[in-house]
C-alpha cells in the first residue's frame, strides 16, 4: 500500500492510497464502491483526465505532473462528470469530497508517494 504527502503543506492527503496503473484499473478506478473512505485515496498513473461515470460520491481530483507536483486541483467532482483533459499531468490523485481544503493544497506544491 502506498501513501501520498504534501511536502509543501506538511500534509497527509491519503494514508491509504491505492494504484490504478494499468488500462483496466485506470478504466474502474472508484466505480461501483459506495464512498471514499477519509485518508483513502486513489492514484491512478499515468492518467490526463478522470470521469466520474457510475460513481455513488464526489470526489476531489489533484493532477501531477511527471515531477509529482500539482498542477491543476477539482474540489468536489460530481458523479457523471468528466474533467478537462491536461496534457501535461503524469497521474492524477483522487481523493475523498474536502480533502483539498482540509489539507491547504495548491498548485505548486509537491507531493511525495511512498510506501505506507
Amino acid at each position: 500500500m502506498m501513501q501520498a504527502f504534501n511536502v509543501t503543506r506538511q500534509q497527509t492527503l491519503a494514508s491509504v492510497l491505492m494504484v490504478a496503473d494499468s488500462l483496466l484499473q485506470s478504466l474502474i478506478g472508484l466505480m461501483g464502491r459506495p464512498s471514499l473512505q477519509t485518508g483513502h485515496g486513489l492514484w491512478i498513473v499515468p492518467c490526463q483526465s478522470v470521469h466520474t461515470f457510475w460513481m455513488r460520491f464526489t470526489i476531489d481530483v489533484v493532477f501531477l505532473d511527471k515531477h509529482r507536483r500539482v498542477i491543476h486541483l477539482i474540489e468536489g467532482l460530481r458523479p457523471f462528470r468528466i474533467s478537462k483533459h491536461l496534457s501535461r499531468a503524469g497521474s492524477v490523485i483522487e481523493l475523498p469530497a474536502n480533502a483539498i481544503r482540509k489539507s491547504g493544497t495548491r498548485i505548486g506544491d509537491e507531493i511525495r508517494i511512498a510506501q505506507a
